[in-house]
């Protein structure tokens, strides 16, 4: 902490130094020094975005993008194509929790709605119980952030926030009559609402008050667990858990702590993660303790032990781990013993990829990726705890959702690259025997062609004879003769990966002969840990290496040519795609970049920047400071190089990654391009990250998207 604030200071220093010329895009001669090295950063005064410059810039730059995709041949023929598909498609759902007594809390946008809403169902009964744009007056788009059900669901609690900020507000309203009983409370953006099991309060995570002259990068920092008593003071909240508890080891900078009880024990979890990393480090103390604000905290594991997931039943803890299983095991503990060395090995790592836990009030259920597909396994609680693989009806990707500890079996949300989601109830019957059935409360609508689609999944050798697994979905038509506009989507950080997925807007882009492509290079978590941490700090370049890869099969196999081929990142994917053009420029056609992460030398001095230090690393150190700068996109643009065409696409108010990020790239590329084609800045002034945003933004983007890409494939969106 001290070695990166002695770093930090003297770079907002520099950057509070540049005044923004009065065009703020023209470059200006800023650079730093990191252990010998000159780093130019032409564009810093870009980072003021309150700057009057900075504002007539992006506003420009708005104006300009928004013209040239208006003008685009067929894009209107797009867009009405898109908002089609998107009806058609029906009722979507997002979350969905599961409580005693048949009663269901999910968030649900029907075919016609702009926003998800939250609804509560008693039995064949739904009602409406939080409309988000309800609390937008004045047209700011608002969204459900997270929500969680009490243990008997007499209440929900739940985050609100505008303009896709993230910046949530927690609420409290009784399920019954719809009645507010808490809110709103500011400084909510983690959640992590976790309630008594008498359901008179709850543990969340609090933001700290930030003073005005607090650095960007402080705004997260400092987080704790309070315990609010319903009808008590928030703001006298007892402190459960921070960076100032006795004997807990928290990052005050990086770390978000959380404190969960123990259903049906006395005891209360202190979990805590320290920044973007998976892994998660517990202790344990009294529950009563816990919600007073006096609790000393015992150790269980710390961050060294792998643990990812965990459920308990009773005292029995169960653990999700890939400490000498990069594939990951199953483990059994209680919540009282320290350390995991006397833990018992309840699944061992196998060939597939264990990503997911959940408890049944019969059993725990396991999420197994086996290559591109996931399994879902049953452990029994009785029965001399029977491990069995459930039966799915579709071979795809599912979350694991409605599960409650006091009800037998889960629900799961399964779709494929071609097939819709669907929502399936997976519980023992009478008999014992496991079933798998439709709970019809998703009925997707029409699907245009079905069966029209193919996909195909291969293994791609990268530079280094790395496997990397890329699906390849497109018309059973197709012909290989090189032609066919290709979409090269990745990500590939954080140990995510990209399962199958259905996309009805997607039909947009197939249905006109284009190929989809979806790649998990090294990064991701396609093969487990390993795979994960060779696409990370020090090891990130084989993330773009593998993507690159990936694009250069689709060219030898015949789908494309370099000219019809275009990649597709957002976020963290910014580095993949960024890094994957400005090393292979020749290679794509296009490139579109979704509120990615392009200047990675100057992240962590943005809000969320000091949370992805673990992933990413830090300037603190040189190993760390080269990592960045090679992975850095914005720093890798040479003048006088072809580019291919850049769609840059931010929502100002993004809390992820800072919309100057785009707006640097932005100007880079205009500046060093050779090419002749277009960089736009497509900039939405009441969106963020993404998170939250309403049918009618998605829409909007994703016509511009794949109108831009077919334009630069064909000359046209037809």
């Amino acid at each position: 902490m001290i070695r990166l604030s002695f770093i930090a200071a003297p770079l907002l220093l520099a950057a509070a130094a540049v005044a923004a010329p009065r065009d703020a895009g023209a470059p200006a001669p800023t650079s730093d020094r990191f252990y010998g090295v000159q780093v130019d950063d032409p564009y810093r005064q870009l980072e003021n975005v309150r700057d009057p410059a900075v504002a007539a810039w992006m506003k420009a730059r708005a104006r300009e993008a928004r013209k040239t995709l208006d003008s685009i041949p067929g894009r209107p023929a797009m867009a009405r194509r898109v908002a089609q598909l998107m009806a058609d498609a029906g009722t979507r759902f997002g979350a969905l929790q599961r409580r005693p007594g048949e009663r269901l809390f999910y968030e649900k946008r029907g075919a016609r709605d702009d926003q998800f809403r939250l609804y509560v169902r008693d039995g064949a009964h739904e009602r409406l119980l939080v409309d988000p744009l309800a609390a937008a007056p004045r047209g700011t788009p608002h969204a459900i952030d997270y929500f969680e059900a009490s243990p008997g669901g007499r209440y929900v609690a739940y985050g609100l926030s505008a303009g896709g900020s993230e910046d949530a507000e927690l609420y409290v309203v009784e399920a019954a009559s719809g009645r507010r009983v808490l809110g709103p409370v500011s400084r909510a953006q983690y959640g992590n609402v976790a309630w008594l099991d008498d359901e008179s309060g709850f543990f969340f995570t609090r933001l700290r008050p930030s003073a005005a002259d607090a650095p960007p990068a402080a705004k997260y920092a400092g987080s704790r667990a309070v315990f609010v008593r319903l009808g008590s003071d928030v703001e006298k909240a007892p402190v459960a858990l921070s960076f100032e508890t006795p004997g807990v080891v928290i990052d005050e900078a990086q770390d978000a702590p959380a404190v969960q009880p123990v259903p049906g024990t006395g005891w209360a979890l202190a979990l805590v993660s320290h920044g973007t990393d998976h892994e998660i480090a517990a202790w344990v103390a009294p529950l009563a303790d816990a919600v007073a604000g006096t609790a000393r905290w015992k150790p269980l594991f710390d961050r060294e032990a792998g643990v990812t997931a965990l459920q308990t039943v009773g005292e029995r803890l169960f653990l999700l781990s890939h400490r000498d299983a990069p594939r990951y095991r199953l483990l059994e503990s209680t919540v009282t013993a320290a350390g995991l060395d006397t833990a018992r090995v309840l699944v061992p790592e196998g060939e597939g990829v264990l990503t997911g836990l959940a408890r049944g009030a019969d059993a725990l259920y396991l999420r197994r990726r086996d290559g591109s597909a996931s399994s879902l396994l049953r452990l029994a609680l009785t029965d001399g705890g029977r491990l069995e693989e459930v039966t799915l009806p579709v071979r795809g990707a599912f979350e694991i959702e409605g599960y409650d500890p006091r009800l037998p079996g889960v629900t799961l949300a399964l779709q494929g690259w071609t097939e819709p989601e669907r929502l399936w109830s997976v519980k023992p019957g009478a008999d014992g025997r496991v079933a798998v059935t439709d709970t019809q409360l998703l009925r997707p609508g029409r699907v245009p062609g079905a069966g029209r689609y193919v996909v195909r999944e291969v293994l791609v050798p990268s530079h280094d004879g790395a496997k990397v697994p890329l699906a390849i979905v497109h018309r059973a038509d197709l012909k290989l003769d090189g032609r066919a506009p290709t979409l090269l989507w990745g990500y590939a950080s954080y140990g995510m990966t990209d399962e199958p997925w259905y996309s009805a807007t997607r039909l947009a882009w197939l249905e006109k002969g284009g190929v989809f492509a979806v790649a998990n290079p090294r990064g991701s978590g396609a093969f487990g840990e390993d795979w994960y941490r060779a696409g990370k700090r020090e090891t990130k370049p084989n993330s773009w290496k593998d993507f690159i890869a990936t694009g250069e099969y689709l060219v030898a196999q015949g789908y494309t040519t370099p000219a019809r081929l275009s990649a597709w990142g957002g976020s963290a994917g910014g580095v993949l795609v960024g890094r994957a053009i400005t090393e292979r420029p020749d290679l794509f056609g296009a490139a579109v970049i979704s509120v990615g992460a392009l200047d990675m030398v100057r992240a962590e001095l943005e809000p969320n920047g000091p949370p992805n230090i673990p992933e990413f690393g830090s300037v603190a150190t040189e190993d760390g400071f080269r990592a960045l700068l090679a992975m850095s996109s914005y720093h890798q643009v040479h003048d006088g190089v072809r580019y291919p065409a850049v769609l840059l696409t931010h929502g100002i108010n993004d809390a992820r990654v800072e919309v100057w990020q785009s707006l640097k790239m932005a100007a880079r590329l205009r500046q060093a391009t050779a090419s002749g084609k277009p960089v736009l800045l497509r900039l939405d002034f009441d969106g963020g990250h993404g998170i939250g945003a309403t049918r009618a933004q998605q829409a909007a983007e994703i016509s511009d998207v794949y109108a831009f890409l077919r334009w630069q494939a064909t000359g046209s969106a037809r």
